[in-house]
């Protein structure tokens, strides 16, 4: 399935555990050379703007080759207007596949081929059907997790997510008003299962080549799983599409539930993120925190703004500097300490260490030999034979 040669790709998760326990100083700048020349990887661009720059290098040659194509179909425009996003689809996914086979992964070029590809199926199914959302979404999703699985294109991960999330939302919405009602709740038990697989399928992987990928599904699980009950979110769908009018003194239903829910979650996500060292989920949290706040200043505003500003800031730093003193002395589990290696995994996992010992490679710095020599211990002294 995977388009991509595996033994490149294992090459490239090597030079990554390399260069991590390189930053943790396990490992010295030579030996990391060495690793990097020594294994072969894809053609990859770790930088985000040079990368962006040959994403847009690579979408103008995708509609360079599309505008070429639309000169000859011009003779019949209807007709073409019909099927020419479907061509276009046809050479993303062609073009994709070339730029695989050359070892382009993560590069920029790749990225134009494979989003162009998803882009132009949405609106040949939107062009086909007239329109019709749920199914727009229903292809494009398939499409992205295509992609994902054959390109290991993180972003199609995030445009499944997407994609999925709303073809449950329009789906919801073919039923009517009572689907709309329970949307919220339905929203919610969406995201609560699809977390626990993707954490599952995370648990039991046995290649990481899909890791990144799980990972985003699973992040992005844990923020549905909070705005699909924040009340202010709840509320103003339910203004929307609803039309639901709410009168002064008055609220919409379920209330409590929701005003419950928008502060408790993102209180479990803290206690359970501390619990289990999961850095995403304590951002998460954080964000969502911030999130529920704003949610009650945007309905009630019990303090002037500059006052509530000030507090929340005097009282940030409070936790923010008693925290550090309590933590700062901390050698393992939650502590202020700078990480030296930013993965938990890499000691586990430290294939770029078995690399470096299969190329006989050895440390840069050799202690030297002691020039006393021990020995002896006729007496009860180590060393001591009563003679110098």
């Amino acid at each position: 399935m995977i388009a991509y040669d595996k033994k490149m790709l294992d090459n490239e998760m090597l030079i990554d555990e390399a260069a991590t326990l390189y930053k943790g100083g396990f490992i010295s700048k030579d030996q990391r050379k060495f690793i990097e020349k020594e294994l072969p990887i894809l053609k990859s661009q770790k930088n985000i703007l040079v990368r962006i720059g040959f994403f847009l290098l690579g979408s103008m040659l995708f509609g360079s080759i599309c505008g070429a194509i639309s000169i000859f179909g011009l003779q019949s425009e209807h007709t073409y207007f019909q099927i020419c996003c479907y061509l276009f689809a046809i050479i993303g996914f062609i073009g994709a596949e070339l730029l695989a086979t050359q070892n382009y992964h993560n590069h920029g070029l790749d990225d134009a081929f494979i989003l162009g590809a998803l882009l132009n199926v949405g609106f040949a199914i939107g062009i086909t059907t007239e329109g019709y959302e749920m199914l727009i979404a229903l292809f494009v999703s398939i499409a992205s997790i295509f992609l994902f699985l054959r390109y290991l294109h993180v972003l199609s991960m995030l445009v499944f997510c997407l994609a999925i999330t709303a073809f449950l939302f329009y789906g919801m919405f073919e039923f009517g008003d009572i689907g709309k009602a329970i949307l919220p709740f339905v929203a919610m038990i969406f995201a609560g299962v699809l977390y626990f697989l993707t954490k599952r399928l995370i648990n039991n992987l046995k290649e990481n080549y899909y890791y990144n990928g799980l990972l985003l599904a699973n992040s992005f699980c844990l923020i549905l799983f909070y705005l699909s009950c924040n009340y202010l979110v709840v509320r103003e769908l339910s203004v929307a599409l609803l039309e639901v009018e709410v009168k002064p003194k008055t609220d919409i239903p379920f209330a409590f539930f929701f005003y419950a829910f928008t502060f408790i979650i993102p209180v479990v996500y803290l206690v359970q993120a501390i619990k289990t060292k999961d850095r995403v989920m304590l951002w998460i949290g954080f964000w969502a925190i911030a999130f529920s706040i704003y949610t009650i200043r945007f309905y009630h505003s019990v303090l002037p703004i500059e006052v509530a500003l000030t507090l929340g800031g005097v009282v940030l730093f409070g936790i923010t500097f008693f925290s550090i003193k309590k933590l700062k002395e901390k050698e393992g589990g939650l502590t202020f300490k700078p990480d030296r290696i930013n993965h938990s995994e890499t000691l586990l996992n430290a294939e770029a260490l078995v690399v470096a010992s299969a190329f006989g490679m050895k440390p840069e710095v050799k202690p030297q030999a002691s020039p006393m020599e021990f020995g002896g211990g006729g007496f009860s002294g180590g060393g001591s034979e009563g003679n110098f």
